[in-house]
């Protein structure tokens, strides 16, 4: 009898653990949308084609590229309409994945990375690591998930700085 409670305490105990196992760390390790890993080259993605060049924030010069690979075309059975990749200087900063909707989709993002967290403002929903982040909205008629990378950006604010060191330097 005591050897039942036991075992059952312990399948209990032990599912629990397994199921807070998954957390934003998790976002971090997986770096991105199946094989498109944030910050890597431009050049690791198949298919990548550049549809225009633009300054993000006004100031820092990238590049949106599309892909259409079989690969990336559907997560489980939800079918992916679109992906664009954000670059700056060759490497993926920003990953937006377009699909139809479907409410798994969010349960799926959550037995992954966690709960998400509301954010009110932008009526969506996030999980941030240390590296990485990821937006979860709802559209009317599909579901964007937004995937940006930290270290990049961060590189952007440097460059930005050497720039009006640059200027400081040429009075």
């Amino acid at each position: 009898m005591f050897s039942r409670i036991a075992f059952a305490l312990l399948l209990l105990t032990g599912n629990v653990i397994l199921l807070s196992a998954q957390t934003v760390a998790e976002l971090d390790r997986r770096n991105g949308f199946k094989s498109i890993k944030l910050g890597s080259t431009i050049d690791s993605v198949k298919g990548a084609v550049v549809k225009k060049e633009f300054l993000e924030k006004e100031e820092f010069p990238t590049q949106l590229y599309e892909t259409e690979n079989a690969e990336y075309k559907t997560i489980g059975e939800v079918a992916v309409r679109k992906i664009q990749l954000m670059t700056y200087k060759k490497l993926i900063y920003k990953i937006v994945v377009t699909t139809e909707k479907d409410p798994r989709l969010m349960r799926a993002l959550e037995k992954s990375f966690g709960k998400a967290v509301y954010v009110l403002r932008t009526t969506s929903y996030s999980w941030k690591a240390e590296k990485v982040s990821l937006t979860f909205l709802a559209h009317k008629n599909d579901l964007e998930l937004t995937y940006r990378c930290y270290p990049v950006y961060k590189m952007m604010l440097e460059d930005k700085g050497k720039k009006v060191d640059v200027m400081a330097e040429d009075f």
